[in-house]
């Protein structure tokens, strides 16, 4: 993969997210860090909420109506917002997570604020080793109907395909893969699935994560910088791939 960057004028990114999961100390309590998490995001970041794994069984006995036993909740993450809540730092059971929501520029902008809140995770988590990378990108892509229709292949270059065109209506649509880059080892899931028409415009979601299986030192910020900027060649390659010069134009215009 080449070190090409993406440009778009107008990018149809819904939401990134950058996940970097780690091997914690033991026993750690996710709610004893609360407290400090608190104390050193909440200045770039003063909205907090907490977010549970609910967990509920249902017992049906002969003759009883079904009843709920057994509920639980189990702390997953602390969130931090930043006022405009486009920007979220996430203190997670499994590591830690950067959320940018849209208007989205570029990872570059990001970078910086990525590192120094990496770096207040690693203060707050004291994480042993990282284990993996993960870099996500929710895209929607809104495609103008012709006649209350959408010539797909005229936007996919990868997409869905009906076995009879002539007799078939597409009515939607998911598909998935994923694959490995045989020289890294890296990983990319993608699924594009189509919603329903709004206002003569298909919008379609392109969800692209692209991952490094690879471990590191916690404490060395070349290497993790290095890794996210591999994996965003990766998913700017499988985007440009995937979507037709049709698609494209319709975010470089200006």
């Amino acid at each position: 993969m080449n070190d090409k960057k993406l440009r778009l004028n107008k990018p149809p990114i819904v939401e990134a997210v950058l996940d970097i999961e780690c091997d914690l100390p033991p026993a750690q309590d996710l709610k004893e860090l609360e407290a400090k998490s608190k104390q050193l995001l909440r200045d770039s970041y003063p909205i907090y909420r907490a977010g549970f794994l609910l967990q509920q069984q249902i017992e049906h006995r002969e003759g009883e109506e079904p009843r709920l036993t057994n509920a639980s909740r189990d702390l997953q993450s602390l969130q931090f917002r930043s006022s405009d809540e486009k920007q979220i730092v996430q203190v997670r059971r499994g590591g830690y997570s950067f959320n940018r929501l849209a208007p989205y520029t570029t990872l570059d902008d990001y970078l910086e604020e990525i590192r120094r809140t990496w770096d207040i995770y690693r203060e707050i988590s004291s994480p042993l080793h990282v284990r993996a990378i993960q870099l996500r990108y929710i895209n929607n892509l809104p495609l103008p109907a012709k006649d209350g229709k959408v010539e797909l292949n005229e936007y996919f270059r990868i997409g869905p395909r009906l076995p009879n065109e002539d007799s078939m209506a597409l009515l939607g649509f998911l598909n998935q893969y994923s694959a490995a880059d045989k020289e890294t080892g890296n990983q990319v899931t993608t699924v594009l699935t189509a919603n329903q028409f709004v206002s003569g415009v298909l919008p379609v979601i392109l969800d692209i994560a692209a991952s490094s299986p690879h471990g590191g030192d916690p404490s060395d910020w070349t290497w993790i910088s290095d890794r996210i900027r591999v994996l965003r060649r990766m998913k700017n390659e499988v985007f440009e791939q995937t979507l037709s010069e049709s698609c494209l134009n319709l975010f470089r215009q200006p």
